[in-house]
């Protein structure tokens, strides 16, 4: 594996060492028989396996995973989907427990976007489904051109998006660095 290093001229250097890539996302859902329903029958990821529950008298659930001390996850879910990090997903109960999804303009905000081949055949898929999409299909300009996505809601409210360029973006043509993408 080559050196994932960036060596500057004084020696310091920056980055983790032996970074191979993202292995997995993480993410709290109000319902996780809810969650892994529609990751699996609508996204169409396969759910590999679970854990839990865990939580603690003491303060190791804040020390390990600044949460509250008293926070129980109930359980997690890892899931695969097609050539993509994997994700985890959480099932919390915890005292003061935020249960509106941010934006993604708040601090924290996020969204998951998925990969696919035909973007108007996933949108069409989403909308049999019942899923509500967020406005239409729309055209990347700039460094992004030739790339077309869509954002969309999981029943709980948390922001997805679809996203195609099956023919490169325009970026492609002058940097010597490529966004990772799955190989389709």
């Amino acid at each position: 594996m080559a050196d994932r290093w960036i060596h500057f001229t004084d020696g310091s250097e920056q980055g983790l060492p032996g970074l191979a890539g993202v292995e997995h996302i993480g993410f709290t859902v109000p319902d996780l028989e809810e969650a892994t329903r529609f990751f699996v029958e609508v996204i169409g990821c396969e759910h590999v396996y679970s854990l839990g529950p865990f939580g603690s008298d003491g303060t190791w659930m804040s020390d390990h995973l600044g949460v509250h001390p008293r926070a129980v996850m109930r359980e997690l879910r890892f899931f695969r989907c097609a050539g993509g990090p994997n994700f985890e997903i959480f099932e919390y109960e915890a005292p003061g427990q935020e249960t509106r999804p941010p934006r993604n303009s708040d601090v924290g905000g996020h969204h998951l976007a998925f990969y696919v081949t035909d973007l108007d055949a996933a949108v069409a898929h989403l909308r049999r489904h019942g899923v509500r999409i967020l406005g239409e299909p729309t055209a990347s300009s700039g460094p992004s051109e030739g790339q077309r996505w869509v954002y969309f809601l999981a029943p709980w409210g948390m922001q997805l998006e679809l996203v195609s360029y099956p023919d490169g973006k325009r970026y492609e043509a002058d940097s010597p660095v490529r966004l990772w993408q799955p190989s389709v």
